[in-house]
């Protein structure tokens, strides 16, 4: 089995991220990635979702 491409990476993140990442790709991330690799790149999504989110409540709230 080959590595996941960036692509694949990133949208299996999101799937997980949100809650509709089947188990049968879940399965296969853990086979074919490294977990490593997972766990940071999951950190950067949430560290990038909650900045937005901060963002966008400041702008609404006008602080």
């Amino acid at each position: 089995m080959s590595k996941p491409t960036i692509i694949q990476m990133i949208r299996s993140i999101l799937a997980a991220f949100i809650g509709v990442q089947s188990d049968k790709n879940g399965q296969s991330d853990f086979e074919r990635g490294s977990l490593t690799t997972y766990v940071i790149a999951g950190l950067v999504f949430t560290i990038a979702f909650v900045s937005a989110l901060v963002f966008v409540v400041s702008r609404v709230l006008g602080d």
